[in-house]
């Protein structure tokens, strides 16, 4: 008989393990948005217009077996997967692969790829427009966003601002003064050590000139900010002997063999997982080929494969041709490296090719 497996969430990792499970079991992934969205290549989508619409890719060529189900979980046990419209799923294995919230724009928390796009396109037509952006948080979303307005605006006032006294603690001191530095060439003003007295009058994204003080005395003006703090993870559906692997804070304690602990035919992978390491469409990857590798030993006869979360890692584009990338393994790496791993494309081919665009 044909193994069985849902992957529950059509992200970095689920895609990658159904696409690698397809010609093994009969695989089923459940997927509430339309398409595929390159969140990779958010920001670059938000100030880009000829990049907006490389963000989503069709689900419809990514499998050649197995089926994709426009539907969300509304609840997942040990015993299989109940779907929003009441269809219930029993695999005979399950992965959850759900993936995280961010504030727009860096994730994009639109189910149709058409209202994505009008979203994106009327946001950057309001970010054209305004002479000053705040972004609250200088956090690496906070700091590519920057580089991504002033490739395209250079002119234009960005300011963030922040509580921490420095940027992206836990690197290297020289990567970290090689990112300020090229702030710095940008114009990017950073105020540290403080915050806004109270929430900016308008939304984020909109188009609406106001003055903020901050804590530390004085005060910005914007005509538009943006949020680039605040995720969290996707797993409100866990239900029975699962939700006593969910954490306070939603991620999901998994096993070395990234199995949701006390489980057999269960898995997690991603930004869910309560794994000490960055958030990163890598890092989702790499827990899909672990995961991938498990459940056909699991059904085959075999050992199971192990996963050790990596050491701080970042390649951090500001704007297609700056930037800086770091990982323990080669040191920090300058703007033009940065640019040929990630900035001048944004890996978009790989998953072009995954998902049979090419």
């Amino acid at each position: 008989m044909t193994t069985t497996v849902a992957v529950i969430g059509g992200g970095y990792g689920g895609t990658t393990v159904a696409k690698e499970l397809d010609a093994f079991a009969d695989v089923v992934l459940v997927e509430p948005r339309e398409d595929f969205v390159h969140h990779v290549a958010a920001l670059r989508g938000l100030v880009d217009p000829e990049w907006t619409d490389r963000l989503f890719y069709p689900y419809a060529r990514l499998l050649d077996r197995g089926r994709v189900i426009r539907d969300r979980a509304a609840r997942v046990d040990q015993g299989g997967v109940t779907l929003g419209s009441g269809e219930r799923l029993t695999p005979d294995y399950t992965v959850l692969a759900t993936g995280s919230a961010y504030p727009f724009p860096a994730k994009i928390d639109f189910e149709d790829s058409a209202a994505a796009k009008a979203k994106i396109r009327a946001t950057r037509e309001d970010l054209a427009s305004a002479e000053k952006v705040l972004l609250l948080g200088a956090g690496p979303v906070g700091l590519e966003l920057a580089g991504e307005i002033k490739a395209v605006w250079p002119e234009k006032g960005v300011t963030i601002v922040d509580p921490a006294t420095g940027i992206l603690p836990g690197f290297p001191d020289e990567f970290r003064a090689e990112v300020r530095r090229q702030l710095d060439e940008l114009g990017v003003e950073l105020l540290l050590g403080t915050s806004l007295t109270e929430s900016p009058v308008s939304e984020p994204g909109q188009a609406k000139t106001f003055t903020a003080s901050l804590t530390s005395g004085g005060e910005v003006t914007a005509d538009l900010w943006f949020q680039c703090f605040g995720g969290a993870p996707h797993t409100a559906y866990l239900d029975g002997d699962l939700s006593a692997a969910r954490r306070p804070n939603g991620q999901v304690e998994v096993t070395a063999e990234l199995l949701v602990p006390g489980q057999r035919r269960v898995f997690a992978l991603g930004d869910i997982t309560a794994l000490p390491e960055a958030k990163l469409a890598k890092s989702a990857g790499d827990h899909a080929e672990v995961v991938v590798a498990n459940i056909r030993a699991l059904a085959e006869g075999g050992e199971l494969r192990t996963y050790t979360p990596g050491g701080p890692m970042i390649s951090l584009p500001l704007g297609p041709s700056g930037g800086a990338t770091y990982a323990e393994e080669v040191g920090v790496l300058d703007a033009a490296t940065t640019s040929e791993i990630k900035g001048s494309h944004m890996m978009a081919s790989r998953y072009e090719e995954l998902f049979g665009l090419k």
